[in-house]
């Protein structure tokens, strides 16, 4: 098709590395279903997005970098490349699922087709239950200081999953210092550029893993989450009042298919080639 072009974040860092140690272009992970891509749609471009100069920096960025200033950069980056220039679909792994819709909010130009999230947290996390591998120091902090202060202006400036971090608990403190998904989520009001932004995507499509023991809810991967005010009792979407008042054209965009959910059985990020073929690739074509 004419948007046989693909951006592809790896700027998710975050969790992924929390997992993986994973950057943009680590040959195992990202490279690897970069190749994959390629292989399966030839002639396909693929971008496979950076924050910084070097893998080195591209990883410690998902942990430490401002994400706003990530988002913003990445913005940059697709405006300069003429490839994209008429449009391409975008495809985010974990954190940077939810990442790429604030691009889709904020930046409309080039226009994105279609929004691929693979096990996004769009509601955010309220928890960090499993992090092994090489990351398990650096996850082990991040779970201090989100715990003593997690809205604090230190620590949602200086760490990225704090600007995910979703405390049904202290809402008011949510809604008033969370730096990114407060924003892109609508809490502090309406904003209606972001909401007539989204709605211009062709569909949103939403992996959930169902037995994810990573993101925390896993409702959060098809934008559910906690109900307020505790921390046992999840909703859907469908039960916010971000769908209920539309507040962000989801509930438009559900009524019009747009809105695309999808289930893979096993882990975090788990899935197998023939999966991701069958699944994922004709939103590609």
């Amino acid at each position: 098709s004419d948007y046989s072009r693909l951006t592809f974040t790896c700027f998710i860092s975050g969790f992924q590395s929390l997992t993986t140690g994973d950057s943009c272009c680590n040959p195992l992970s990202m490279g690897a279903i970069k190749k994959m891509v390629e292989e399966e749609i030839p002639g396909i471009y693929v971008l496979s997005l950076m924050i910084g100069k070097n893998v080195v920096e591209d990883t410690e960025n998902g942990f430490f970098k401002d994400v706003n200033e990530q988002v913003s950069m990445v913005c940059t980056q697709l405006a300069k490349d003429p490839q994209l220039k008429g449009g391409y679909n975008a495809m985010g792994f974990s954190q940077g699922a939810q990442f790429l819709r604030a691009v889709a909010q904020r930046c409309p130009s080039p226009p994105m087709k279609n929004l691929i999230s693979v096990g996004g947290q769009h509601q955010g996390v309220y928890g960090l239950p499993r992090c092994p591998g090489e990351h398990s120091a650096i996850c082990d902090m991040i779970r201090k200081a989100l715990n003593s202060g997690a809205y604090s202006d230190l620590v949602q400036k200086h760490l990225v999953q704090a600007q995910y971090w979703h405390d049904p608990l202290n809402d008011d403190l949510y809604k008033k210092h969370s730096l990114f998904l407060a924003d892109i989520n609508q809490e502090r009001g309406v904003n209606e550029t972001y909401k007539k932004n989204l709605q211009l995507l062709e569909k949103f499509v939403m992996v959930k893993f169902l037995q994810d023991t990573v993101v925390d809810p896993v409702d959060s991967e098809w934008f559910g989450f906690l109900k307020t005010g505790q921390a046992k009792e999840t909703e859907t979407l469908q039960e916010s009042v971000l769908y209920k008042e539309d507040r962000l054209g989801l509930a438009a965009m559900d009524k019009a298919k747009k809105l695309v959910f999808l289930a893979s059985k096993g882990d975090h990020l788990q899935f197998t080639n023939e999966w991701f073929n069958a699944n994922l690739l004709p939103y590609l074509r």
